[in-house]
């Protein structure tokens, strides 16, 4: 069975098979998580999420790292919290559903995941954890994935992860 860990870090400086970058549907970078992986994989990449033609939200797309550490990045569109009347839980869930398939169909091993849509989008970060978690776990038998890591920012949203990732491991 695959490994789940929460880190506390820079997802850009992982040395993984693919990280996940909380993209919007334009795919051509932004502030954030995405602002920092455009940033550190260089200008191929701008270059190559171009030639994608953006993303719809609650999926994701698959470039080459670049000058990362990762082979691939894994552009996930989470939604705009809205309250959760927009199917906003569905939207978040399909990030993390995408990504795991994109994982199966690259042959990841290792894949690091930051927390989608918390950020400028402001979901809730228990509520998005929980999926976050709860979607991994169900796809993870068919992933091919030995290890998952689940990298935040911050300390709040690493204890988040922890208490739920050790209330059922």
């Amino acid at each position: 069975m695959a490994q789940l860990e929460v880190i506390r870090g820079d997802i850009t400086r992982l040395t993984v098979d693919a990280i996940v970058n909380a993209a919007n549907t334009s795919l051509l970078g932004g502030g954030g998580v995405d602002g920092a992986i455009h940033r550190a994989a260089g200008k191929e990449l701008l270059r190559a999420c171009q030639a994608l033609g953006g993303c719809e939200t609650g999926s994701a797309r698959a470039t080459p790292g670049f000058n990362l550490p990762a082979k691939w990045v894994f552009h996930a569109v989470g939604p705009v919290w809205n309250g959760g009347s927009r199917h906003e839980d569905e939207l978040l869930a399909g990030c993390y559903r995408r990504s795991m398939e994109l994982a199966r169909e690259h042959q990841a091993k290792s894949i690091a995941f930051p927390a989608i849509s918390t950020g400028v989008y402001r979901f809730p970060r228990q509520r998005a954890a929980e999926i976050a978690v709860r979607t991994v776990r169900e796809h993870l038998p068919a992933s091919g994935l030995d290890q998952v890591i689940f990298c935040c920012f911050d300390e709040e949203t690493a204890g988040i992860y922890d208490a739920i990732l050790t209330a059922r491991p």
